[in-house]
């Protein structure tokens, strides 16, 4: 099962004249951060429990290949999910710290449109568009 996006519960109204990365900004991130890496535990508890239940022995080559695959599979998403989770720890961090939601690059700030979609971003838009086209031509 692959890393499902986020769904916030509802998103930032901000207030006029409200200053960027607020109390009330950084909790509402602090929240969503924390859903998402609950249900991460959630999911890879409910593998590990899956895993042990199905770890049949099967007698054709076949099913026992099909399986060994599946079990891959399952464990190559666990370890995205994992990664994840240490990014989100970094970005629980970086919300004590007073350093979330500005460019780790350029230091503006990423925005709340931004964050609201990729919450463990750490680029502004613009950054990342230089940083995939750099990656592009790289790649050639």
């Amino acid at each position: 099962m692959p890393v499902q996006p986020h769904k916030p519960a509802a998103t930032y109204k901000t207030k006029k004249g409200e200053a960027y990365m607020n109390s009330r900004q950084l909790d509402h991130f602090r929240k969503i951060l924390n859903e998402i890496k609950a249900g991460l535990g959630e999911d890879i508890d409910r593998t590990v429990h899956t895993m042990q239940d199905e770890a049949t022995i099967f007698a054709d080559p076949n099913d026992r290949a099909t399986q060994e695959s599946d079990m891959g599979l399952e464990l190559r998403n666990r370890d995205r999910e994992r990664k994840l989770i240490k990014k989100i720890n970094e970005m629980l961090a970086k919300i004590d710290a007073g350093d979330y939601g500005y460019c780790d690059n350029c230091g503006i700030e990423i925005g709340l449109n931004r964050l609201e979609a990729r919450p463990t971003a750490t680029l502004c838009i613009d950054c990342k568009t230089l940083d995939e086209i750099r990656e592009k031509q790289i790649a050639k």
